[in-house]
């Protein structure tokens, strides 16, 4: 289950590490989420992997659920602040200059997107495993 979560975790950090970050408010904020759940999910396959499970006296049910339940709240919004970034592909970055450079060009709205649409499988995977 945490590998296909790893893979598009690791698809979305690139993508949006890919593009030059016309908003860093929106996108650092998703770089955090993607990188943070990234590790943790790391941390915690590695818990399982290397038998720290059966040492630690933990009820591991319940922090996967909290796990995934957190993952899930931050990867809706991730989503949605990387699908804002995303629908400004059309404005111009300054409205009052001659020319109208636009906030992002074409291959960064088509990178943005990929990440929009990783990010939104993250987060069905999510509910899919919380729920």
């Amino acid at each position: 289950v945490f590998l296909p979560l790893q893979l598009f975790g690791t698809i979305v950090w690139i993508l949006v590490a890919a593009t030059q970050v016309p908003l860093p408010l929106l996108q650092g904020w998703v770089m955090f989420v993607a990188v943070t759940a990234w590790f943790l999910s790391i941390v915690f396959l590695s818990v399982f992997l290397f038998g720290y499970a059966n040492r630690i006296a933990v009820n591991w049910n319940q922090m996967d659920f909290i796990f995934h339940g957190a993952t899930f709240v931050f990867y809706f919004g991730a989503f949605l602040l990387q699908a804002a970034t995303t629908s400004l592909h059309h404005f111009p970055r300054k409205f009052n200059a001659t020319t109208q450079e636009r906030i992002l060009n074409g291959h960064e709205y088509n990178i943005s997107i990929a990440a929009s649409v990783c990010i939104l499988y993250i987060f069905v995977r999510g509910t899919e495993i919380c729920f």
